[in-house]
């Protein structure tokens, strides 16, 4: 550990030299070999965690969008900004930090990586990337791809620790700032090693996001984006609308149209282009979403579609009659399964989909844009998205609040989250 941290410190003081075009054309040629290897890299992502292949290449293109998109726009994003004063020359300036940490997680193992480190890379930083243990090879390769791409040795590294070193290493005089996706509790745990040591830090964990339908929605497009919204990557994701907030008018018909829908996907082998939903990423974590699904159903949930798990598999599950007691309603749950709750008005929708600890986005269906337009306020989320699921764009800054966490990646967001914002003031 000690030696890639010098290697690092090493790497950035040359990195942050090179004019901002030079570092552009490294992530260019790391955007091409990506492209040239993408089957290659999504076969890894399947057989590593279980996504259907065609998410797989998905997600290694979305990566290729996300490095064009900042090798088009870091000079603009990244150029000092004047401001005017009663000074002769006043303006900031965007410097990189230095070596950087990343914390990242198992089930979006190339994007989640691709999100943190390119923008900070372009920056002028360098990262070391602790990546999820059941993801190994992907995190080797993301490495090798570097190399292979010709970047300096120390530009990137992958950290082959475990999590009880995490602390150790945030602790380094030479670590200026990490940032970590994951879980509440590690998210919790980095974020006080990072105060302790008063180091940045930047936190995207979990979400319990509302899918809220109104009555004069288009019920057809709002089932349809709806079956995505829960089911893409096998419902684990922390964008995915898990509790869906349906008007007490269209709720009979939302309902047989959205199991109908459900019951349609296919299941199968991940590697198998017709396939939609694969198992769980590990037999643990459909363990933990069985004991979730079992215990509303216990507290009074009833089960209209799905219910049962197959070692990792959990079948794509719909309930309904849940309440806000209930695990599937308050806890985020990292699997196939819908919530389904009623509401009389949107008054009602607003207060239901704010009863949570998490604050990750919320999606809502109507034909009235303007007038939800002026109650987005009232939504405590780091994100809205009217008649569209919630998802990431390179163009787009990305975060929650609440127990969502802090911070922002992506956009001119994420890359001044690692940068030294600093005030020159000049006098004759």
């Amino acid at each position: 550990m000690q030696t890639k941290i010098n290697t690092a410190q090493e790497a950035f003081g040359y990195w942050k030299a090179k004019p901002i075009n030079e570092r552009i054309a490294h992530v260019q040629n790391l955007k091409k070999v990506l492209h040239e290897h993408r089957i290659h890299y999504a076969t890894l992502i399947t057989q590593e965690m279980g996504k259907p292949i065609t998410q797989s290449l998905a997600e290694v293109d979305k990566c290729g969008v996300l490095c064009d998109y900042y090798c088009e726009n870091a000079v603009t994003l990244l150029q000092p900004k004047p401001i005017k004063t009663e000074a002769y020359e006043s303006y900031v300036t965007y410097e990189p930090l230095g070596v950087l940490l990343g914390v990242m997680p198992w089930n979006f193992p190339f994007w989640q990586v691709f999100r943190f480190t390119i923008p900070s890379i372009l920056a002028g930083n360098v990262v070391l990337v602790k990546h999820a243990s059941n993801v190994t090879q992907s995190a080797e390769s993301i490495e090798a791809l570097f190399i292979e791409s010709d970047f300096p040795i120390g530009i990137y590294q992958n950290l082959h620790i475990t999590s009880d070193k995490v602390a150790e290493v945030i602790a380094h005089p030479e670590i200026k700032a990490v940032s970590l996706t994951g879980s509440e509790a590690a998210g919790s745990a980095v974020a006080a090693q990072a105060g302790k040591h008063l180091k940045k830090s930047l936190l995207e964990l979990g979400g319990s996001n509302a899918f809220i339908v109104c009555e004069d929605a288009n019920i057809d497009k709002a089932v349809a984006v709806a079956v995505n919204a829960r089911m893409q990557n096998a419902g684990q994701s922390c964008i995915a609308a898990k509790r869906f907030l349906i008007q007490h008018s269209i709720f009979d018909t939302f309902t047989e149209k959205y199991k109908q829908a459900v019951s349609q996907l296919i299941a199968g082998d991940p590697m198998n282009t017709e396939t939609q939903i694969g198992p769980l990423a590990r037999l643990d974590l459909a363990e933990e979403l069985e004991k979730q699904i079992n215990q509303s159903i216990s507290m009074g949930a009833n089960v209209i579609l799905g219910g049962k798990r197959k070692g990792a598999f959990y079948e794509p599950t719909i309930l309904i009659n849940v309440t806000s007691e209930m695990p599937v309603f308050k806890e985020e749950t990292f699997g196939p399964v819908a919530a389904l709750v009623a509401f009389d008005t949107l008054n009602d929708a607003i207060e239901i989909s704010n009863q949570s600890d998490f604050g990750l986005g919320v999606s809502i269906f109507t034909e009235d844009i303007h007038y939800i337009k002026n109650r987005i306020n009232e939504f405590h989320e780091g994100a809205v998205f009217i008649n569209e699921m919630i998802k990431s764009d390179p163009r787009l800054p990305f975060g929650g609040i609440k127990k969502s966490g802090y911070g922002r990646e992506l956009s001119e967001e994420g890359i001044k989250e690692f940068v030294n914002i600093k005030t020159v003031v000049i006098n004759k």
